[in-house]
Formats: C-alpha cells, structure tokens, sequence
C-alpha cells in the first residue's frame, strides 16, 4: 500500500514539473471571451498652430513671411495675392498659378487671370475666356464666357456677349443669359437690369419684383434701396414702397437706422422713414459697431445712434470701427483710436490699414511694416508694399 502511495505522488510531482515547463516563458494571452478596456485617450488634444504668412514685396518681386517678419516663401513672383483657404495666387512670366503655403506650385502658371477659389471652384482666364478650374487645376467648366464671377450658393453669374446669366456648377445655365447687369442674390432676390430698368429676380430667373427703377441696389435687412429719378427710397421684399422716394442719397439700414441726404445735408432715418438724426452733416457713412463717423466741414467725428457725438470732430480724416480700433488721420499722419476717442496708437503713419489676425500693416515714408495692437513695431518697415497675414 506504501508503495502504491509513493508511486502516485511521484507521478503527481512529475505532471506539475511538466505543466511549469510548457508554460514558462510564454506571455499571458487575455481571455478572448472577457472584454478589454479601452485605452484611456489623451484628454487634451494638441493641435497644430494655424499658419498665416503676410505679403510683402521687395525691389520688383513679390514673396511671403511668418510672423516673425521671416521670409518663408522667397521673393520672386512677378505678382501676388493673400492666401485664401490655403492657395495663393501667383504671377510669373505673365501668367497665373496656385502655391500652397510652402511655397509649392498646386496648379502651375497658366492663366491670363485668375481669382480665389469659392465653394471649391476658381474662375479663370485663358485664350480670353472666362471658366472655372477645380483645385487639381482642371476645368471643371470650360473658359467660354466674356465675363464672370464668383460661385455664391451653387450659382455663378456669367456673360455671354453682352448679356448676364446664371449657371449651376456643371456649367449648365440654369437662367438664360438675358440681362444688361445682375448683382449677387442677396436675402433670396438679386437685382437685375434690362434695357434702362431695375427689378428683381429669383433663382429661377423669374421676377419677383418687375424691373421700374432707375437704379437698385441689394436687400439688406428686409429692405432695399432704389431709385425713381432723382430721389431713393425703400421697397419691401414684395416691392412695396416701404419709403417713398424722397431723398438725394440713402444707405442701408444697421440696427435699424439708415443714412439720408436732404437738402445737401445728410442725416440718419428708422424704418418709417422719419428722421432719427436731423440732417446736419456735409458726409456720413453707415453706423458700425455702434458708431456712425460724419464729417462737418473738414473734420471727421463719430456719433452714436441718438445723433451726438461721442468722438468730436477733430480727425482730418477717418476710417469704420473694427474690431474696436478706427484708424483716423490726424494732420498728415495716421493713428488709431478706441471708441471713446483715446488714442490707442498716437498718429506717426504715412498710410495704414486695419489690424487683422494680431497686426496692421503700417507705412512711413516709402515703406512698409507691421505694428501690433500695442503699437510696436513687429516687423520693420523694410517692403515696397505689405498686404495682410493670411491662411
């Protein structure tokens, strides 16, 4: 009976010596019926700084740099524009191309003209005629047209001869060429001319509001200006005089007040046609940001919408608030002031435009530089021209 026992545990000791050798070495392989867990996600999420380069030309050539005023894209385009969606256009040896933002030709010189890319399609000029290219550079619609411009809603305006039509974005027309002019669609109508009369068409082509102005412009904010003779008023969507015409000159109405020019003065009308601000000033433009800038005389002021000044005429001349800054001439030189007439950046420019994307492009003299909202000089005045940074 011992011996029995002593054999079996000998046999036991040798079946786990066994299974520890054929297992040793060997990774654990998970239980393909239990379920794993995910890897937990890096909750912060590292993305890549936007890239804006500005455009700058030297003695005769046109090139790009960073922010830090580095040249990334070398002077040597014969012309050039901003970026626009990651393609700028670029002029040698009298024709037109695409680079990207390295610097690499997308679509290589080729065309006569050509303009920015809008819902994924570039109008351009080759042999005289207007099409349209795709980003590969391939005529999606073949050049055939006097005139063109750009796609707006899946519709372009083009010219056949003398004659304005519209085409989807197969080249198909969709409305006949048939017009003298034709603006933009705007609030679903577009203005439209034939022989010396202004109406209003649809998509299809159809008029909405038949052509018997003498002048149109478009819808802004539910109304639109026209003219019959000498005096502008206003007409509703279903061209209803809104405002009969009575004034010399009018604008478009923002936050409910448009400017009007009577009796050589201009001033400021509500939706009624009643006079908000009591025409006063020699020149007025359009209320933005919440400010209006009028000229008296010879200077330049802001007022808000109850017609007083909250900047006081003092400014030889003056740009539209933007982004909270208006540049503003003081004498010969340029500066830029808030909007409660403090003067942000004291005037030292020759010429000066509007900051965009952290800088303004500043001339003094003959050249151009870069300031930032501070007023210091980022980027030295070193290029013969300077336009902004863009993507």
């Amino acid at each position: 009976m011992r011996k029995i026992v002593f054999i079996l545990s000998i046999l036991i000791a040798f079946s786990v010596y066994s299974e520890a050798q054929n297992t040793k070495g060997k990774k654990a392989e998970p239980n393909k019926n239990t379920k794993q867990k995910p890897e937990k996600e890096n909750s912060v999420k590292i993305t890549e700084p936007e890239i804006h380069l500005g455009l700058v030309r030297g003695l005769k050539t046109w090139g790009y740099i960073d922010k830090t005023g580095n040249v990334v894209i070398n002077l040597q385009f014969d012309d050039a524009k901003c970026f626009s969606n990651g393609y700028a256009r670029v002029k040698k040896m009298n024709s037109w191309g695409y680079i990207d933002l390295k610097g690499t030709y997308v679509i290589n010189p080729q065309f006569e003209r050509a303009e920015d890319f809008s819902e994924g399609l570039a109008r351009v000029v080759k042999f005289k005629k207007w099409g349209y290219i795709e980003k590969s550079g391939t005529f999606a619609i073949n050049p055939q047209f006097a005139d063109a411009e750009d796609f707006s809603g899946g519709l372009a305006r083009v010219k056949i001869g003398v004659q304005w039509g519209l085409i989807d974005s197969k080249g198909a027309f969709v409305v006949n060429p048939q017009f003298a002019e034709l603006g933009v669609f705007v609030e679903a109508l577009a203005r439209a001319r034939v022989g010396k009369q202004w109406g209003y068409i649809e998509s299809s082509g159809k008029w909405v509001i038949n052509p018997q102005f003498d002048d149109a412009e478009d819808f802004h904010d539910g109304l639109a200006r026209v003219r019959k003779g000498t005096k502008w008023g206003y007409i509703d969507e279903a061209g209803t005089f809104s405002i009969i015409p009575q004034f010399e000159g009018v604008g478009d109405f923002y936050h409910g007040l448009a400017r009007a020019k009577a009796m050589k003065q201009w001033g400021y009308i509500d939706k009624k046609g009643n006079w908000a601000v009591n025409p006063q000033f020699d020149n007025a433009e359009d209320f933005t940001e919440g400010l209006a800038r009028v000229r008296k005389g010879k200077d330049w002021g802001f007022i808000g919408t109850e017609g007083t000044y909250v900047i006081n005429p003092q400014f030889a001349d003056a740009e539209n608030f933007n982004d909270g800054l208006a540049r503003v001439k003081l004498g010969t030189q340029w500066g830029f002031i808030n909007k409660k007439g403090s003067y942000v950046i004291n005037p030292q420019f020759t010429s000066a435009k509007n900051f965009s994307n952290g800088f303004a492009v500043v001339r003094k003299g003959t050249k151009w530089g870069f300031v930032n909202p501070d007023g210091d000089i980022a980027i030295d005045y070193q290029f013969n021209e300077a336009d902004d940074f863009t993507k």
